[in-house]
């Protein structure tokens, strides 16, 4: 079952730093097997609930993961690697499409927003024990809430997306618990799952976002305990939630409302579609909507809101660790919310100028591609690897869609937000000679 190596250790964490050593050196290779926890200890002379509460460790940490009656493995994946590593560096004179940020062009100066701040500040400094989100910038995101018919819910603020979703997974879940995930889907979330020890369940996505039946599939067979759903600019697809979409996949969610729920509103400020949300048809849940690709990544806020219970334990944790997002930077967002920094269907509409034109230049030459909304378009490709070799050696890095998957075929990933109208016709032609014509399939 291990080969040659040996798990030593008369404690749990002895035992369980063995087990990490093991596979930090690749003498415990992904996916094999740990011996079952009796076995395990009578080899080493040790309680049962010595070894079981060293496995218990290396499931939290993304170590290992349980399968059933399949017993403890080492993961697939090791949660230690990032995806943001599979990424192609673009040498001297290569167009780099693959980084996935915002056109800077359309980010709005920050100079005045944090002068603002500074004024603010300086009036009345911000101090421990003081309220840890700023009113007014709970009371816009709100509004900005109920504009888009999200339901009631208290607002907390985050440090990003991820740190949002991490957050709302953590105060519900349980290692070795199952997550339906967009398959292809973001990256860093894919990476996210694991590393808190959960099971990730690949759900297929199309341009109208996650396939209904395959998010019931992952709740019936799969067992899965929470979904998470990007509703628009869904990266790396650029999918946007349908009206149609959304009514058939709150019917499946509302038939389970245990089922925990997180939502995240990827294109908002950047996109010209409307949000179709399906909060509340679970009884716990949360939508998260980040500053980031409509005011500047280096912001790190993200707003969200859920169902009193899911945002008070949020709170609770998050108090307990970095206390609060820094004041300071709410209102600078506050500022820039209230002064019109960003239009959003103008930026919408540079995105879309790009994106679709780009999807239709791919058409011309018979590349099927996606991307409905955002800055990304998904192009399947039948070798990924060749794909992104042949791009490279053409002049254009692009990002490897092995970043994005979990079981979907290849495919990379475009982002366009450093391409001007001339850039559309050679980079449409590079793409169809690195691809080749493709046959009609979605991406699930």
């Amino acid at each position: 079952m291990l080969g040659e190596y040996r798990i030593e250790g008369r404690r749990a964490s002895e035992i369980a730093a063995s087990v990490e050593r093991g596979v930090g050196t690749g003498a415990l290779e992904p996916g094999e097997h740990l011996p079952p926890m009796r076995e395990l200890a009578g080899l080493l002379g040790v309680n049962p609930n010595t070894v079981a509460a060293a496995y218990r460790t290396l499931r939290e940490r993304g170590v290992i993961e349980t399968d059933g009656r399949r017993g403890s493995r080492v993961r697939p994946r090791p949660a230690t690697t990032a995806r943001g590593s599979l990424r192609v560096e673009a040498p001297p004179g290569v167009r780099d499409v693959s980084r996935g940020n915002p056109d800077p062009a359309l980010l709005p100066p920050l100079g005045d927003a944090l002068a603002e701040a500074a004024r603010r500040y300086a009036a009345r400094p911000g101090l421990y024990g003081e309220a840890p989100l700023d009113p007014d910038f709970a009371r816009l995101a709100r509004a900005a809430f109920d504009a888009d018919g999200v339901p009631a819910g208290p607002v907390g603020v985050a440090s990003g997306s991820l740190d949002a979703v991490e957050r709302v997974l953590a105060v519900h879940l349980r290692p070795g618990d199952a997550v339906a995930v967009e398959d292809p889907g973001w990256g860093s979330l894919l990476d996210l799952v694991p590393a808190l020890g959960l099971r990730p369940v690949p759900v297929a996505v199309d341009d109208d976002g996650p396939l209904a039946e395959e998010v019931e599939r992952a709740l019936v067979r799969d067992g899965a305990r929470a979904v998470i759903v990007t509703d628009r600019a869904q990266n790396p697809t650029g999918a946007c939630v349908s009206a149609e979409r959304a009514a058939a996949l709150r019917r499946i969610l509302a038939a389970r409302p245990g089922v925990l729920l997180v939502e995240d509103d990827h294109g908002h400020g950047i996109v010209d579609r409307p949000l179709h949300p399906l909060a509340g048809a679970t009884d716990h849940w949360a939508l998260v909507r980040s500053v980031a690709k409509a005011y500047g990544p280096d912001l790190r806020i993200a707003a969200f809101t859920g169902d009193p219970e899911t945002v008070d334990r949020v709170l609770g944790r998050q108090r307990l660790g970095p206390g609060w997002v820094s004041r300071l930077l709410q209102q600078a967002v506050v500022h820039l919310w209230t002064t019109g920094a960003v239009d959003p269907e103008a930026v919408a509409a540079s995105y879309g100028e790009r994106r679709d034109g780009l999807v239709a230049a791919l058409a011309r030459r018979g590349v099927e591609a996606h991307g409905r909304g955002g800055m990304n378009v998904w192009v399947p490709v039948a070798d990924e690897t060749g794909a992104v070799a042949r791009l490279l050696a053409a002049g254009w890095a692009v990002a490897p869609g092995a970043r994005f998957r979990l079981a979907t075929p290849p495919a990379v990933r475009l982002t366009v937000s450093d391409l001007a109208p001339r850039d559309l016709a050679p980079l449409a032609d590079a793409v169809a000679a690195a691809a080749g014509p493709a046959p009609a399939r979605t991406y699930g």
